[in-house]
């Protein structure tokens, strides 16, 4: 068999109208791939315009129903489309919900790391978050997961954290 016939044809392969590669395989609820043909989770659509309110709570109840992957593609369309001074704390909660698809798809290492990332960003935002971010709990929260999982002492998943300050009741 020839080396052409072995790879698909360009137009057999799943790119968006850009060229780029996209993988239309169906998904489970943590973002894994499912065989083609299986019945997989919905996506978050990408480039959704959102204010950071939407983003925050969009990202907020999708963590709540335990779809820390969904949260994190929400947060990564808000940090892409953030002005330049708030792109870190964006970044940060992005990776927050990915230290939490890490930490339910069973992989403490990369939970570990991806959370003390997240704690390392949102730091420097602690003084005056924008939005409403509790930058200061959220650091806490991720340092003290972090902590857990790097001596296997917390079950997976983790809980959803609170990305805002509560409102004053």
């Amino acid at each position: 068999m020839k080396d052409d016939q072995l790879r698909p044809t360009p137009s057999a392969r799943d790119r968006d109208p850009g060229g780029r590669a996209r993988n239309a395989r169906p998904r489970d609820g943590l973002g894994r791939p499912l065989p083609h043909g299986a019945q997989g989770v919905a996506r978050q659509p990408e480039g959704v315009p959102r204010t950071p309110v939407q983003a925050l709570d969009e990202a907020q109840h999708l963590l709540d129903t335990g779809l820390p992957f969904h949260a994190h593609e929400v947060l990564e369309d808000a940090w892409k489309a953030a002005p330049e001074p708030e792109r870190e704390v964006w970044r940060s909660l992005a990776q927050l919900a990915v230290g939490l698809t890490h930490a339910a798809r069973g992989n403490p290492a990369g939970a570990t790391a991806l959370l003390r990332r997240a704690a390392a960003g949102l730091t420097p935002y602690e003084p005056r978050p924008p939005h409403g971010i509790d930058a200061t709990g959220l650091a806490r929260w991720a340092r003290h997961h972090a902590d857990l999982l790097s001596v296997g002492d917390s079950a997976a998943p983790l809980p959803a954290p609170h990305l805002r300050h509560a409102p004053p009741s």
